[in-house]
């Protein structure tokens, strides 16, 4: 998907989309589109097959937009990079994605069974966790996904768990704040977290999802194309051996705050296995990138150098990947096990 000539919304590029299938089984990405002035909104787009195939999307407008006043401040607005997780014990597709207001970007969920009408949740409320020392909510938050089934919390519960990313440096908001680790964290490079929800709460409340406990770290940037962070790319995909995450991890050099001047950096993916019994705990994870940018697309664009993956769907059994390239469009790459 490259941005449509003359199209508005989007202007400054088509990318990091969701997907899911809507009640009819046809496959749709869930595309961010970004205007001048960068504001994005999310739309909706048919994936086209050809033998199997995806080549191409049919648009079908936008379902999401930052009409929230705590989606806009006053020079930015966005509601930003989604993720999608079809829950059947739901029937709900759960929507993760990021709200660009006034203080940032900050996490937001919204929740749909058609993937054409969407109701928000609201913004993500961290529970508070003493042996933290800290608060969550203070922080700058991306990357959230939902797992597609519950979980064992730390407690053993059946919950549904989300992952998220927690960037610690607050020196972007407040001069002088810099750093704010919570206790017994010593790396300051954003890391993937999981927080969850107990289903039976959610069963009774579907708001409750966005009320999230439990929190703790489930993985670190460790080699060397993870060198400044990483974070959580598509819903995690149970395997025979656990969860299988796809993730993306950052190397080179990256400018202080949110802004894209400055950028040079390698955005590649790997992946990582986490223990079925506790998703807390990674079992294994590639030392190398599975994805990194190789194409004319991936490697020019508004952000150089980047693929970013946000979506797996099967087609006739075959898994395929949706990601971002470059910060400007989408591309598709065929999931295979080694």
């Amino acid at each position: 998907m490259t941005p449509n000539p003359g199209e508005p919304l989007e202007e400054l590029g088509v990318l990091n989309p969701a997907s899911g299938r809507d009640p009819d089984g046809r496959l749709y990405l869930l595309p961010r589109l970004v205007a001048s002035g960068n504001v994005s909104r999310v739309g909706l787009a048919e994936v086209v097959l050809e033998n199997g195939v995806p080549v191409g999307v049919e648009r079908r407008g936008v379902v999401l937009a930052p009409d929230e006043g705590w989606e806009r401040g006053a020079d930015n607005a966005g509601v930003e990079d989604p993720r999608t997780t079809w829950v059947p014990s739901l029937g709900l597709h759960l929507m993760t994605y990021v709200a660009y207001g006034p203080l940032g970007p900050r996490l937001a969920l919204a929740v749909s069974s058609d993937l054409t009408s969407w109701r928000r949740l609201g913004p993500v409320q961290f529970g508070y966790q003493p042996d933290l020392d800290t608060d969550l909510n203070l922080f700058p938050n991306k990357d959230a996904v939902f797992f597609p089934e519950p979980v064992p919390d730390p407690d053993g519960r059946p919950s549904y768990a989300m992952l998220h990313r927690p960037m610690w440096d607050l020196g972007w908001f407040r001069p002088g704040e810099t750093v704010h680790l919570p206790a017994g964290v010593t790396d300051e490079r954003p890391g993937i977290w999981i927080s969850y929800v107990p289903a039976d709460e959610v069963v009774a409340d579907v708001d409750a999802l966005a009320r999230p406990r439990g929190h703790r770290c489930v993985a670190m940037s460790q080699y060397d194309f993870e060198e400044l962070k990483i974070g959580a790319g598509p819903p995690p995909l149970r395997v025979e051996e656990g969860w299988l995450l796809i993730h993306h991890g950052v190397s080179g050099h990256l400018p202080p705050g949110f802004g894209g001047t400055g950028v040079n950096a390698a955005y590649a993916a790997g992946a990582m296995v986490l223990d079925p019994a506790d998703p807390s705990r990674v079992l294994a994870r590639t030392p190398e990138p599975i994805l990194a940018p190789e194409t004319e697309e991936e490697r020019d664009g508004t952000v150089p150098n980047v693929v970013f993956p946000t979506a797996i769907e099967a087609v006739d059994g075959v898994r395929y990947v949706f990601y971002g390239m470059a910060d400007s469009k989408i591309g598709v790459a065929r999931l295979e096990h080694a």
